[in-house]
């Protein structure tokens, strides 16, 4: 198989949610040397991953068999680890940045780490998977990790914009922990019959949430009013 045909339809899927992210940001669309930025920060938070995890695993050995233990190791050593090494880059990074100016664009910008870390993941899979792997991860893992960047950057623009209300960067974290654990949880433990529809499911859960939150924060955008006076202009 053409390792370029490989790349191309392991980076597809990531490019056409980036793009609808983009265009849904109608107000005021971010810089695209800035989002190129958060793309590979994506791509470092997945380094930072396994830096953190790597010795972990080895500290933690867990049964592949044990419902409780795999429960761990799906909220506490993938999906915790995973979304907080997003998290560092969103928050610390992009969230203090100038363009950085309405509610939305912690959608954007957490989107745009994600699938940093979404693109170089599945390329690594997609590899040693080949063509059937790209296709089952198009329709799974991407959109998952799209809707989990969703959902931590929706609270992330609450948490800036709205008076005294820095805790909700916690409810961004907690989150997106949370359906990220729930989702891959599932299918941990596919080994039980039936189980793996569990996590199609949460997807579709996390998807539904992430329509709602996207267009929340259209509606929250201080740049409505300028926008339609404009167009009355």
């Amino acid at each position: 198989m053409n390792i370029f045909f490989l790349l191309a339809i392991a980076l597809a899927p990531g490019a056409a949610i980036g793009l609808y992210i983009y265009w849904k940001d109608k107000h005021e669309r971010e810089p695209l040397g800035l989002l190129v930025k958060s793309f590979f920060f994506g791509v470092i938070s997945t380094l930072i991953t396994l830096l953190i995890s790597w010795p972990i695993s080895r500290l933690i050995p867990l049964d592949p068999t044990s419902l409780t233990q795999q429960a761990v190791h799906a909220f506490l050593l993938v999906a915790l680890i995973e979304e907080f090494s997003k998290f560092i880059f969103v928050r610390w990074v992009l969230y203090p940045n100038k363009n950085f100016n309405e509610p939305f664009d912690g959608i954007v910008y957490s989107v745009t780490v994600s699938l940093g870390f979404a693109g170089l993941e599945n390329i690594l899979y997609v590899m040693d998977g080949g063509v059937e792997t790209a296709v089952l991860r198009m329709f799974t893992a991407v959109p998952a990790h799209a809707s989990f960047g969703v959902l931590m950057g929706y609270f992330l623009g609450k948490a800036k914009f709205e008076h005294k209300k820095a805790h909700y960067a916690i409810y961004a974290l907690g989150v997106a922990t949370l359906f990220h654990g729930a989702y891959d949880y599932f299918w941990f433990i596919s080994y039980v019959p039936g189980i793996w529809i569990g996590a199609v499911i949460s997807l579709i859960i996390g998807i539904v949430l992430s329509r709602r939150a996207i267009h929340i924060h259209q509606q929250a955008s201080p740049f409505i009013r300028r926008d339609s006076e404009e167009d009355r202009g």
